[in-house]
């Protein structure tokens, strides 16, 4: 059974996959523009900061954003952390 943190870790972890999937749409449909824009802004202030101090991994013509990769990473282990801390 997990804690409240670690449920909510988990849920910040499945809003992180959404907005990786709504940056390969270059133009989501209008009515998904809201949920697009509410995924952004529980992203964004985690992510800026991160973006400042790595910058896109450069591959031919496209640029990897190795933040949200350093994301994922930093959520899975704080969740393990904090599971097995019983919160």
């Amino acid at each position: 059974m997990s804690g409240p943190i670690s449920t909510l870790l988990y849920l910040y972890w499945w809003v992180l996959l959404l907005h990786v999937i709504f940056s390969w749409v270059p133009r989501p449909p209008e009515p998904l523009m809201p949920f697009v824009l509410g995924v952004r802004k529980l992203v964004e202030p985690v992510a800026a900061p991160l973006r400042r101090v790595i910058p896109p991994l450069r591959i031919g013509g496209i640029a990897l954003d190795l933040s949200i990769l350093i994301l994922f990473f930093g959520l899975f282990i704080l969740r393990g952390v904090v599971a097995s801390a019983g919160l």
